[in-house]
């Protein structure tokens, strides 16, 4: 007796116009960051470069160099688009930290600007955890921004970074 069993070949995913979306962050950029490094402290400044690859149409990676808090950092954020879950997904970690960041996201409905949610340590309670969001949005084809928000204690959301990246 002999069964004969069928093999599946994995099909490649095309890219879907969530994906698309994405390629436009493709580039070499610099960017300028003001942001608040603890509460109540005065806001802090600092500048970096950011490398933004494809892989495989369906995903980004983002490299930056940069200061930070006085140092050398290094970031790297991975962005791409589950269509089963209908969201973005990603990620994003820096040399500065042990907390891997886990983006959970959507785009508005003029496709402009992209809204990432994660969890991360409390700037205010060590220890603690809080809700974050990062929002991307292009300002034009070679100037984008990026806004950070924490969920204060009073269900508002508190702006403590934007980031204007620019096209090298």
């Amino acid at each position: 007796m002999t069964t004969t069993e069928a093999k599946s070949t994995p099909s490649i995913e095309q890219p879907q116009q969530e994906h698309q979306w994405l390629q436009q962050l493709l580039g070499e950029w610099t960017y300028e960051i003001e942001g608040m490094v603890e509460p109540g402290q005065p806001l802090e400044k600092s500048t970096g470069t950011e490398s933004v690859k494809s892989v495989g149409n369906l995903w980004i990676v983002a490299e930056g160099q940069g200061e930070m808090c006085g140092t050398l950092a290094t970031t790297v954020m991975t962005l791409g688009y589950d269509p089963q879950k209908q969201r973005f997904v990603g990620t994003w970690m820096g040399s500065m930290m042990t907390h891997l960041w886990v983006y959970d996201g959507q785009l508005d409905a003029a496709e402009r600007a992209l809204t990432l949610h994660s969890e991360g340590p409390s700037m205010a309670q060590e220890g603690q955890m809080a809700q974050y969001r990062d929002v991307i949005e292009f300002e034009g084809r070679d100037h984008r921004l990026l806004t950070s928000f924490c969920l204060g204690d009073d269900g508002h959301w508190q702006q403590f970074m934007t980031a204007h990246y620019r096209r090298k």
